[in-house]
């Protein structure tokens, strides 16, 4: 029994509350967390929480019912803020599953940078570059910042001198260029729309104004007053470089490890594939492969479009021999299930008998569980990071839910005494 600690819970995923409280031997403390008719959320913390280490477990998916990722994500806030109130040592967020984890901060997609840009700024003046037309009013800006900079009782410079007079020939002999040079060049993004936009229309790997998601997340959770995260599996590991706080990032590699040992012994497993359904994943997937002395393959995804003028289409090669041999795809997250349903097809093109998927999260929204069904997945393995509600896996006969709350009551109990994390990520 853990004396001295606090584990509250939001809404997301009671049932992984209670079988973390249970294996670190404490009752979930008690919390009113509801809404009102306006639907702005209540909360209420009925335990006393001064002087406490407390863990607000949150997990984040599909919500149930008009439930949503943003209604958890409010309620885990005014959860901490609360907690904070009230006078609390300590108080750590615990995100089996972080939201908005797969929204980069970095405005560019998959196809890179754009290669053509524009100059907001006139060039800078050299010998052989001609002077912009400067002010629409015909004023030299030059001059008149040179006026205004003179000392106090200075005089005024005269007003042809011989730069003057070496410029104005040269402006007045070449209008043309000066013109082209104005219209190359703006003095601000705005001042050339038709410009701006035939760039936006060839930089199709550039997202203009992008939202940066995922800063703003890692700023409202420490504002809130979050003094360390703990979560699993984040889709970008730089993630953790958003925060000011400790995260601590746990991998649900070790429990994947197990179930291919314990379950696909049967079948060889050693004679299996472990594949990686991106390149993204290929690192994940590796460490598994390595550890467990398998062989390897990679679905390399590409969006090349057949005409300039046509839309990029994606396009998947695979990278290795899954002939006769069962395959093991690696991911840390399923959301429609596209990607996994899409290369389980490749492999069954390509010789496999047989097509396992292993995932960390299993979020399955939208039309994922109809398309897991009739697509040539055998086994579709998700941890409970997210909840499976019984629903869910009937209409999923495929679905297999692993446990991993004994990871976080263990990484919970070590952050609460001081201990050491790093053993739960000896994979080997």
């Amino acid at each position: 029994m853990v004396r001295n600690i606090v584990v509250l819970g939001g809404n997301s995923h009671p049932k992984f509350v209670d079988s973390v409280c249970e294996f670190l031997g404490v009752a979930p403390s008690q919390r009113v967390l509801n809404k009102f008719s306006s639907g702005e959320t209540r909360c209420e913390i009925q335990d006393s929480v001064r002087g406490k280490d407390v863990f607000i477990i949150q997990s984040f998916g599909v919500g149930a019912g008009q439930e949503h990722v943003n209604d958890y994500f409010i309620e885990l806030c005014i959860m901490i803020s609360a907690c904070k109130t009230g006078s609390a040592r300590r108080v750590t967020a615990v995100l089996p599953m972080f939201p908005y984890s797969r929204q980069p901060d970095l405005p560019y997609t998959k196809t890179g940078a754009p290669r053509d840009t524009f100059e907001s700024v006139p060039a800078t003046p050299a010998p052989s570059i001609p002077r912009t037309a400067g002010l629409t009013n015909n004023v030299d800006l030059t001059d008149a910042i040179a006026t205004k900079a003179l000392p106090k009782g200075a005089q005024t410079p005269p007003p042809q001198s011989q730069s003057q007079s070496q410029t104005q020939p040269q402006s007045q002999s070449h209008p043309q260029q000066q013109q082209q040079s104005h219209h190359h060049y703006t003095t601000h993004d705005y001042e050339n729309p038709t410009l701006v936009m035939a760039v936006q229309a060839n930089s199709s790997g550039y997202k203009h104004w992008v939202a940066q998601a995922g800063s703003l997340v890692a700023d409202l959770l420490t504002c809130a007053g979050a003094d360390r995260i703990l979560t699993c599996d984040l889709h970008e590991g730089t993630y953790q470089g958003f925060f000011d706080i400790p995260v601590d990032n746990l991998y649900a590699r070790p429990l994947l490890k197990r179930y291919i040992q314990q379950n696909l012994d049967s079948h060889g497993f050693r004679d299996a594939v472990i594949v990686s359904p991106d390149a993204g994943g290929a690192k994940r997937a590796t460490a598994i492969a390595d550890s467990l002395g398998m062989a390897f393959a990679l679905i390399h995804k590409e969006r090349r479009p057949t005409k300039m003028t046509d839309r990029p289409k994606a396009t998947m090669m695979l990278v290795g021999d899954v002939a006769n041999r069962v395959c093991i795809l690696v991911d840390d997250l399923a959301d429609t299930a596209s990607t996994i349903t899409r290369a389980a097809k490749l492999l069954k093109r390509e010789g496999a008998v047989r097509v396992v998927a292993l995932l960390t999260h299993g979020v399955l929204s939208g039309d994922a569980i109809a398309r897991i069904n009739a697509s040539h997945l055998d086994t579709l393995v998700v941890t409970n990071t997210v909840a499976q509600d019984h629903d869910r896996r009937l209409a999923c006969p495929k679905l297999e839910v692993l446990d991993i709350s004994p990871f976080f009551a263990e990484a919970i109990r070590r952050v609460h005494h001081g201990e050491s994390i790093s053993v739960l990520f000896q994979y080997d």
